[in-house]
């Protein structure tokens, strides 16, 4: 009897001695995961709705399958800006209109991006408006009102971000304080491209600033801009073994909703879905990664609804069966709970009805998975 008691309970503790070998050769593989999030500045739900009925074919929104909506209110407005809305973002915290990276008391607060870069990982931003425009402004800049593009300017320098596109080169090189950030940057290895695209430098940081203020948008004639330097920024931050955190924000789609302009809505939309499957391109080959797509806020109170035409007959307006259209309540942000869509490692965690800021703390539960823990 004391023989076989005794098997038992070497038997146990080899088990047990098992479990635990295998459970710190999981923990020592486990890789931090790459976190990518897409910000569509103004997109609501009729605006991502507009892909499923002006695009060429089913769009990538279709591919999710875990969607959650989120509340967009500020602390000072019921109403957000962009600046307080990525703030909320970026902070997990939410704040006054008009705040960059401060909480409501103007205090500065970190991002996660700053925070992410503690823990070594390569850091991007890809914007179609000047990167110092709020919603990139706020994963790096603390200010405390963003029209200060300037202030913003100054802070990008002590940022470190390793990979940024987009527009605003006067507030690096034109500006009132006659300071050439360009030559700043150059000194803090950044190389720095204002013609084109170009094929990143590795071992260098790259800044690419394409315009004075804002790029073009669609319906003036841009191309692809924004899904190929979304390719480029991939491509360019993950080349080395180490994890990555990329903002990409597809300004425009709000800008079509001030304009009440149908055309750029749509247009923008289906320009920020076809950048959306180039990251799930990216996912496919890279499954240590999680894409999160959101918008700040929804512009203009878009609506799609029915397409309305005169009879030639009667003179009467009738309904066009086979066709719908965009209708705008105003020019303006609007309170809508806005689409939160989720792909990746981590993905289960965006179902659900929740405040904008609470987006950010589920990015966190998610790296804390892959073991990354920041307190």
């Amino acid at each position: 009897m004391n023989y076989i008691y005794k098997s038992l309970n070497f038997r146990s503790v080899a088990v047990l001695f098992m479990l635990l070998f295998e459970s710190l050769i999981s923990a020592q593989t486990q890789k931090p995961i790459n976190v990518i999030f897409m910000i569509g500045d103004g997109m609501g739900v009729s605006q991502v709705t507009s892909a499923f009925y002006f695009g060429n074919g089913t769009p990538n929104f279709q591919n999710f399958k875990y969607v959650g909506l989120s509340e967009t209110s500020c602390t000072s407005d019921r109403i957000t800006d962009s600046a307080a809305g990525a703030t909320a973002l970026s902070t997990g915290q939410k704040t006054y209109k008009r705040a960059i990276g401060v909480d409501k008391d103007s205090l500065s607060i970190p991002t996660i991006l700053e925070q992410l870069q503690d823990k070594g990982y390569k850091t991007g931003l890809v914007s179609l408006t000047s990167i110092t425009h709020a919603t990139p402004a706020a994963y790096y800049a603390h200010v405390k009102d963003r029209d200060l593009h300037e202030d913003i300017a100054l802070d990008f320098i002590k940022s470190d971000v390793d990979f940024a596109a987009g527009g605003g080169l006067k507030f690096f090189n034109k500006r009132k304080d006659k300071k050439d950030l360009l030559k700043e940057l150059t000194k803090k290895n950044y190389r720095i491209d204002t013609v084109s695209l170009s094929k990143p430098v590795v071992g260098k940081r790259n800044l690419y600033l394409m315009a004075q203020d804002e790029l073009p948008n669609k319906v003036q004639g841009r191309k692809d801009f924004l899904p190929e330097a979304t390719q480029v920024a991939l491509d360019f931050l993950s080349q080395k073994n180490q994890p990555f955190f990329l903002m990409v924000e597809g300004s425009f789609i709000d800008w079509g909703g001030h304009a009440n302009d149908a055309k750029m809505m749509v247009e923008e939309v289906l320009d920020f879905d076809k950048t959306i499957g180039v990251v799930m391109d990216f996912i496919k080959k890279n499954p240590n990664t999680l894409l999160v797509v959101t918008a700040d806020h929804e512009t203009g109170g878009a609506s799609i609804g029915k397409f309305m035409e005169k009879d030639p007959k009667s003179g009467k307006m009738k309904e066009v069966k086979d066709k719908v259209q965009i209708n705008f309540i105003d020019g303006q942000h609007t309170a809508a709970l806005v689409p939160v869509f989720a792909m990746g490692k981590g993905e289960e965690l965006f179902s659900g009805v929740y405040p904008n800021n609470t987006i950010y703390h589920k990015l966190m539960e998610a790296l804390k998975k892959s073991g990354v823990n920041i307190k």
